[in-house]
């Protein structure tokens, strides 16, 4: 079979995909119209030109004025709806989706607002979903246990919590307490390290947090231990390709290291992150991946089996 042809019809599953980061500027206009929020681009071509990011906390600005949209349970469906049709049409038969509370409820959003909105859109959608809470690691490690305490009524609809936003400087170990708390509630854990961290943080995820997946990892290479642990260990990275090029964190998708992490026997799966801003969903990201570096038959599927093995 052809190896493009091979990406768009094997079965998936997306393990790295922030639901804020699937509001498509089209739907982020509708969005903002139906509910009179002003937003400082006049259309959806110059918000479009403005995803030109020099850096994580370059999108991560404009994610959040995104976001700020979203008021009604009706935008998270919306939202949430349109992300798992396109997964659908990917054939993603599994997605476990990241959701930021504190992005909401800070700007006083009820959580029983968000969470209900994304849960009905799951419940329609034919693609098998789970929910993974995420704590936003600029904010404090009480904000995030406040957020967490708020989830709990809610703990049947979420499977995990994770830890994403500005990494530089706001190390997992910030969080252990609230993720010992989580996973005392039982939940389980991942978290964002080793994208423009560095790879201690890794292992601070693992060995602090207990994370069960790390999301990214992409700079575990600079530590032939932590690589080695890795693969014992058998521990997922949830590698998203097109992301980290539009971050900077490889200058171009021929200089991404996913070739070289799959050679060294790491447990790596490809997925989109935030695909409104860094130009693809999951297909997109394999097939810019094949494109650059070259993806054998036997990679795809290992690729693809791995998004299945390292699910919850």
């Amino acid at each position: 079979m052809d190896v493009e042809q091979l990406i768009r019809t094997i079965p998936k599953a997306e393990l790295h995909i922030h639901i804020e980061g699937s509001l498509e500027p089209e739907l982020m206009f509708e969005i903002a119209k139906r509910n009179g929020v002003s937003l400082r681009y006049r259309s959806v071509d110059e918000l479009r030109r403005a995803y030109n990011f020099s850096d994580l906390q370059s999108f991560l600005d404009i994610y959040y004025e995104g976001a700020h949209v979203l008021r009604t349970e009706r935008d998270f469906y919306d939202m949430t709806a349109a992300y798992l049709r396109r997964a659908e049409a990917d054939n993603v038969r599994h997605a476990e989706m990241f959701f930021d509370p504190q992005t909401h409820t800070d700007r006083g959003i009820e959580f029983a607002t968000v969470i209900d909105g994304i849960w009905s859109a799951m419940q329609d959608s034919t693609v098998d979903s789970r929910l993974i809470l995420c704590f936003l690691r600029h904010l404090s490690a009480e904000s995030a246990m406040k957020t967490l305490e708020s989830a709990l009524p809610f703990r049947d609809r979420i499977v995990a919590v994770g830890l994403d936003s500005s990494e530089v400087g706001n190390p997992p170990s910030k969080f252990a307490g609230v993720f010992a708390r989580a996973r005392a509630e039982g939940l389980r854990a991942v978290a964002h390290a080793g994208e423009e961290g560095p790879p201690g943080y890794i292992r601070e995820a693992l060995d602090l947090l207990h994370v069960e997946r790390i999301d990214h990892g992409v700079r575990c290479l600079e530590d032939s231990a932590l690589v080695a642990e890795l693969v014992a260990k058998r521990i997922p990275l949830t590698v998203c390709p097109l992301s980290n090029v539009k971050l900077r964190v490889f200058p171009s998708m021929k200089q991404h290291n996913l070739k070289e992490m799959l050679a060294r026997g790491l447990r790596v799966t490809i997925n989109s992150d935030d695909p409104a801003y860094f130009g693809g969903y999951v297909v997109d990201n394999f097939l810019a991946v094949h494109r650059a570096l070259g993806l054998s038959e036997d990679e795809v599927r290992r690729l693809a089996e791995n998004s299945f093995e390292a699910s919850f």
